[in-house]
């Protein structure tokens, strides 16, 4: 049972512009709100096609702090699950990627096959019907190569993101790409505290000099590049290369292409090229970012060599799950194409910046002497943006006449 009453007085008493009070980074009760709630009413990236590279491939990952499946069937269909056994609820597989013909328990060895059947199990007596305890399914939509889940058994509609990002996406050739680099580390702050960060580029001259020598951290409001003298030759080149430019924009969504600062092709610390086969239909290297972003938890960039994508889980009121992948063309070849550790370098550093201005943020939200403060209204309106979308989601999961909702009144 949770205090959503609580919850509510604090969503109200939230001025627009400025940050939420300092129980909305740090109260259990918000914490287990914002999974319950918040979290497991969005798509969440779960995964990408190039981790499923054939039937019984599978990925055991986390969406809103709860163990999933995602899982390539014998048709080739991807499925996601809750990563649960429906005999006593016992974890099926081991966080991270793996393959097998069929799903079976560790504890009492009930099956399943890739589409989540169960097979008849030993002992269960003459009146079983195995029909009636297949896995639990989870809402699953794949685009462009990436692959997203809702733990709502009613998801907010996918369509109007599929059909504006779907065509931004399409040249990058997602679906074929691999993984050639995975890292995951553990923040010492507040999910939204991490997002927050990771919608603006406010603390970036000083918080990443590494990344602002190609990023273009002092662009206008939410990359707004219109005052920038070479968008329109940038914005005419794309064209002539087929590579649309955007802006696509919805209430959990953005995505748009802009170029990077003068003599920068990719995001490496030195503009150079990381990756010697282009990852994109033009075969181009000087393609500028595109950069996606979802609410709650993810930002993604494809420039002409590679894509990096950031998404993050939560774990406590306190403490959240980053993880970051890099893709690159499929017939790319480590140490001869590509050094990971050249590839991985920029964002690795820039996440563990990151990290520690999080910590830091979460140590001084912390204090008594805390007080909510305004957002720029040049540098963080997509922080604002990003808020905003929160609060009208959570105000949305209290008020909505649901199983949910009941449950988080204290009425079930």
């Amino acid at each position: 049972m949770y205090d959503a009453q609580k919850v509510r007085r604090l969503l109200e008493a939230r001025k627009p512009g400025f940050t939420l009070s300092r129980e909305m980074y740090s109260d259990a009760d918000v914490f287990a709100f914002d999974c319950e709630a918040v979290w497991s009413r969005s798509w969440l990236m779960a995964c990408v096609e190039a981790e499923l590279p054939q039937a019984g491939s599978y990925v055991a990952t986390r969406a809103a702090g709860s163990p999933i499946l995602v899982v390539r069937d014998r048709k080739g269909d991807i499925r996601a699950f809750h990563n649960s056994c429906r005999h006593r609820g016992a974890q099926l597989c081991g966080e991270g990627r793996g393959k097998a013909g069929r799903l079976v328990c560790p504890y009492h060895r009930w099956t399943y096959d890739l589409t989540g059947a169960l097979l008849p199990p030993p002992r269960m007596g003459p009146d079983f019907d195995a029909s009636l305890y297949g896995l639990t399914p989870i809402a699953c939509e794949t685009l462009e190569g990436l692959i997203y889940v809702c733990l709502s058994e009613s998801p907010p509609d996918f369509s109007a993101f599929r059909r504006t990002v779907g065509p931004l996406l399409a040249p990058h050739n997602l679906a074929k790409a691999k993984v050639a680099a995975e890292q995951t580390l553990i923040e010492k702050g507040n999910w939204k505290l991490v997002m927050e960060n990771a919608r603006e580029c406010y603390h970036c001259v000083t918080g990443h000099p590494e990344l602002s020598r190609g990023f273009p951290v002092s662009t206008g409001v939410a990359f707004d590049f219109s005052d920038d003298p070479r968008f329109a030759a940038f914005a005419e080149r794309m064209g002539r290369i087929g590579l649309p430019i955007g802006p696509a924009d919805g209430p959990w969504w953005q995505a748009a292409r802009f170029p990077l600062n003068e003599g920068f092709i990719s995001l490496s610390e030195t503009g150079a090229q990381l990756v010697a086969k282009p990852l994109n239909a033009a075969g181009e290297s000087d393609i500028g970012s595109l950069r996606w972003a979802l609410e709650p938890n993810v930002f993604c960039h494809a420039v002409g060599d590679h894509a990096f994508l950031f998404s993050c889980d939560p774990i406590s009121p306190q403490e959240t799950l980053v993880t970051g992948k890099w893709l690159v063309h499929p017939e790319a070849e480590e140490g001869v194409d590509y050094d990971v550790a050249a590839l991985t370098d920029l964002w690795t550093r820039t996440n563990l910046q990151d990290r520690d201005l999080v910590e830091t943020n979460q140590r001084g939200v912390n204090s008594l002497g805390f007080r909510p403060g305004p957002y720029s209204p040049e540098a963080e309106i997509l922080v604002a943006r990003f808020v905003d979308w929160y609060c009208e989601a959570a105000k949305a999961a209290l008020d909505a006449p649901t199983p949910t909702s009941a449950i988080l009144r204290g009425v079930a």
